[in-house]
């Protein structure tokens, strides 16, 4: 029933819309040179328009719902001329031969404002492996060379860009490493190596939260 009444709205629209056609058609001036209407011009606009609004009122029909509502598309456009708006949100089918494009977003590496101690880190280890310069770092947070921090303790990072002094790596790497006690983690690890960063070994074993490493355990370091 409702889509009986829906389909009499919309024949009732098209009626109107080829009145106002006709309307706009006839009182439009289509002069020749000689000031005279060119026999067969007016029956051609009158047809466009029909053509037009007989395909939008067919996209309208097709777009009825099962329910037997209209979505809420609108015409816009001149009465010879109208393009049926899809509603807001509507989906769109992409079309054929174009690839849609999809924006990855991907990591920027830097220098973070603020870094919170995991077990077996120390601040000597952070400035190593962000390379900044320890003496800021220690300064910054109020802290002395021989003080041992607690995992869990959130560190200030300087962003002058000063650089670590002295040797970053501790270590010869790639190489692998053999876990021998139960208190080895993947962040003392990269303490241990000096400028790797946990990520990176994470990565290259394949490890899985929360990186729980067995004793005899041999990890590749990149």
């Amino acid at each position: 029933m409702v889509k009986k009444i829906s389909l009499i709205f919309i024949l009732g629209l098209a009626a109107m819309l080829l009145l106002v056609a006709c309307q706009r058609a006839a009182s439009t001036s289509l002069a020749t040179p000689t000031g005279t209407i060119q026999p067969g011009i007016l029956s051609q606009v009158q047809m466009i328009g029909t053509t037009q609004m007989i395909q939008t009122m067919t996209a309208m029909s097709q777009a009825i719902t099962p329910g037997g509502s209209l979505p809420t598309s609108t015409l816009v456009g001149t009465p010879n001329t109208f393009t049926l708006v899809p509603p807001t949100g509507a989906a769109s089918t992409p079309e054929a031969g174009i690839t849609p494009v999809v924006i990855v977003p991907s990591s920027t590496p830097g220098i973070p404002a603020t870094y919170t101690l995991m077990p077996g880190e120390f601040p000597y280890c952070i400035a190593r492996r962000f390379n900044i310069n320890q003496a800021e770092l220690l300064t910054l947070n109020g802290l002395t060379s021989a003080e041992l921090l607690q995992p869990g303790t959130v560190l200030s990072i300087p962003q002058t860009g000063n650089p670590f002094v002295g040797e970053r790596s501790l270590l010869p790497h790639p190489g692998t490493f053999t876990v021998s006690s139960t208190e080895d983690t993947i962040y003392k690890v990269a303490c241990y190596y000096g400028d790797i960063d946990p990520t990176q070994i994470i990565a290259a074993n394949s490890l899985i939260s929360p990186y729980t490493l067995q004793i005899n355990e041999t990890l590749n370091i990149p």
